[in-house]
């Protein structure tokens, strides 16, 4: 290998952590105005276009994530990535079973799922078809 080319595989890490290092971006009390207006605007807009239902889950989920331990809110950041990363099939059978879990005990639940696991994907879809989302609209995927 070439010493140019070696002398930069060594020193990018370092530089990279350095970097990481000095641009720790400040505590909400340091921002200026300008910089919290960009945090808060697309909230603000979500807001004041959401209908009343919408707002009041908005502020339900706001005061419900403040009360969350550090170790919650790392598993609904990992909870939302893995939706996310799912297929329009997978959010349909996810949705579906998240409303009808919402209303079971937790025997049920642990019962359920373990039903599941053990079903073909046939065996979901007539699962799913007997048991359609109602009146509950998907959540929305951050932009």
């Amino acid at each position: 290998m070439k010493p140019r080319l070696i002398l930069a595989l060594v020193l990018l890490p370092l530089s990279a952590t350095s970097w990481a290092q000095t641009s720790a971006l400040p505590e909400w009390d340091k921002l200026t105005p300008q910089q919290r207006e960009a945090l808060v605007a697309p909230v603000r807009d979500r807001w004041n276009n959401a209908a009343p239902p919408q707002r009041e889950r908005m502020l339900q989920h706001g005061q419900r994530w403040q009360d969350m331990t550090p170790e919650q809110r790392e598993l609904a950041r990992r909870g939302r990535h893995r939706f996310e990363n799912m297929s329009p099939e997978q959010r349909e059978q996810a949705r579906a079973l998240f409303a009808q879990m919402r209303q079971m005990t937790p025997a049920q639940r642990d019962a359920l799922r373990e039903r599941w696991e053990k079903m073909t994907p046939e065996q979901r879809q007539e699962w799913l078809k007997a048991n359609p989302v109602k009146d509950v609209p998907p959540p929305a995927l951050p932009r």
